[in-house]
């Protein structure tokens, strides 16, 4: 009996670690969905390999740990590599902004007038809004704190996609990063204090349709890259900081999280979900707070609010 459960734990573990190994050796898209949960996943793995360890001591069940310590640690180092710089500057410098992201459900109809209340309660300077119709239709109460704004009528027809903001919008482009969706990426730029700040808001297509989320991240690099300045860049991207496409998107840019990413999907999940919706910034922004809003508000995912600091012009 032991001989066999060792077996079956062996067995499992050494298909996990090539699924995991693949990352390592190809930019394969099937395995997407699974590289977002390699914090979750070597930790569950860690725990499998040292029951293994303890059921057989010696050189496999070892080498089975020590290539689950790489995975989960590996997972651990992307997130530490990818927090911001802890503000080292005269404060009296910066000046506040704070931003809110939300993916509010497109469905979600019966609690847009709560949604639209929180985010007039928020404090936000700039609030992002995913699948935006159930905040659509209180426009007229979020006009008098948001006059200026990109979706639901203005700069494109569709309601995917809404950028909500205190300050005069600039530069404005509303387009497409795939032809599976169409208006799911907004760049403009504003002016605070005399200090320009360009802000991007994307939603992602999901991993698993085909190689879409691949192509459309090296697309939003491609377009992001080429600005020069502080840079805010928010949205749903179904994907964690974790995945190797969504890596390659900080690294291209210069970006980084604004702080340890709370978990805001599934909600059932809670804590130990994971965090698919996420806000990047680039230097001089700096981060000062990153937390998840209370509640869902209905929707399937939680929403983010932070506060940043830019240099004062």
């Amino acid at each position: 009996m032991k001989s066999m459960l060792l077996h079956i734990m062996a067995t499992l573990l050494v298909l996990a670690l090539g699924l995991f190994a693949v990352r390592y050796a190809t930019n394969f898209w099937g395995a997407g969905v699974i590289y977002s949960l390699q914090l979750h996943a070597g930790l569950a793995m860690l725990l499998m390999a040292l029951f293994c360890l303890a059921l057989r001591p010696g050189l496999f069940t070892m080498t089975l740990l020590a290539a689950t310590l790489f995975i989960a640690g590996h997972a651990v180092w992307m997130i530490w590599a990818t927090l911001p710089q802890t503000p080292r500057i005269d404060l009296a410098r910066m000046q506040p902004f704070r931003v809110l992201s939300f993916n509010v459900l497109g469905d979600n109809l019966e609690n847009g007038a709560a949604i639209t209340d929180y985010i007039l309660e928020s404090g936000a300077d700039v609030a992002y809004v995913m699948e935006a119709a159930p905040v659509s239709l209180h426009l007229d109460r979020l006009v008098k704190t948001y006059p200026y704004r990109i979706g639901c009528g203005e700069h494109t027809s569709t309601c995917d996609l809404m950028l909500l903001s205190k300050y005069p919008l600039d530069m404005v482009y509303v387009g497409n990063l795939s032809d599976l969706r169409r208006d799911r990426f907004a760049m403009a730029k504003i002016q605070i204090g005399g200090t320009a700040l360009h802000l991007a808001a994307a939603h992602l297509s999901k991993p698993y349709f085909d190689g879409y989320h691949m192509e459309e991240l090296g697309e939003l690099g491609d377009v992001l890259s080429g600005i020069d300045g502080p840079l805010l860049l928010a949205g749903d991207f179904n994907a964690s900081t974790l995945a190797p496409d969504m890596q390659k998107l900080l690294k291209v840019t210069g970006m980084t999280t604004t702080g340890l990413e709370p978990a805001t999907w599934p909600i059932i999940g809670g804590a130990f979900g994971v965090p698919i919706d996420h806000i990047y910034i680039r230097s001089p922004l700096m981060a000062a707070k990153l937390s998840r809003i209370p509640s869902n508000f209905g929707s399937n995912h939680y929403g983010l609010i932070t506060d940043l600091l830019l240099p004062k012009g």
